[in-house]
């Protein structure tokens, strides 16, 4: 999916003038990399809703494409919008980390049985060529039982053979468990209050220098 974007000034003078133009200042980094550029704050909305933290965007600055992928995004915790973003510009033949979702496929049989689907994760840490990384990877639970169990390493089946799980391999993914002990994950008002300062990966990357600014 492509995103265009143009150079900008690196002064919070500047950076604050592009927001009240509906303009979200970002920087595009690697290790010889780093342009301070701003994108369309709903274009930007837009492809990041479809190809999130873990697909690769084109995005086109003054007419040069970087392949980048949505390495965090800064948010005003009240107003709940996006405020500044740092895109990864990957290299052909150079493996990055980052987190890939995960989808949970079927009911399983212990669920009709009266069991709950105890979820404890949702996506794995992984390091990959560009080219081969998986939009999602879909995870068949339909045959788990009550007391059934899939981790880590039962994902392996699921990535290109080049693929290296970063995550530890014995931690469970999913669980069928009896009534009695399915916990209800419901937030608490606190929670519920709360927003993530930034979305993404923490400036994790593929052992890059982290280039990314604030402007």
């Amino acid at each position: 999916m492509k995103l265009e974007a143009t150079v900008r000034a690196t002064d919070t003078a500047s950076a604050s003038a592009l927001r009240q133009q509906g303009r979200l200042p970002a920087i595009v980094y690697n290790r010889g990399l780093n342009i301070s550029v701003s994108v369309d704050e709903r274009s930007f909305d837009r492809v990041f809703r479809s190809q999130g933290t873990s697909n690769l965007i084109d995005l086109e600055v003054d007419g040069k494409v970087h392949e980048v992928l949505v390495k965090a995004v800064q948010m005003n915790k009240r107003a709940r919008v996006a405020v500044h973003v740092d895109f990864y510009a990957v290299t052909a033949g150079q493996k990055v980390s980052l987190h890939v979702p995960i989808e949970f496929i079927g009911t399983p049989v212990g669920v009709k049985d009266g069991g709950q689907l105890d979820v404890q994760r949702r996506e794995v840490h992984i390091s990959i060529l560009p080219r081969l990384i998986p939009h999602s990877l879909q995870l068949d639970v339909t045959a788990l039982t009550i007391g059934d169990s899939l981790h880590v390493s039962d994902l392996r089946a699921l990535l290109p053979d080049e693929a290296e799980i970063l995550d530890d391999v014995e931690l469970a993914v999913v669980a069928v468990v009896p009534p009695r002990l399915a916990v209800e994950d419901e937030p608490s008002a606190e929670d519920e209050d709360a927003e993530p300062a930034v979305i993404g990966e923490d400036g994790e990357g593929a052992d890059e220098d982290d280039g990314a600014s604030e402007d």
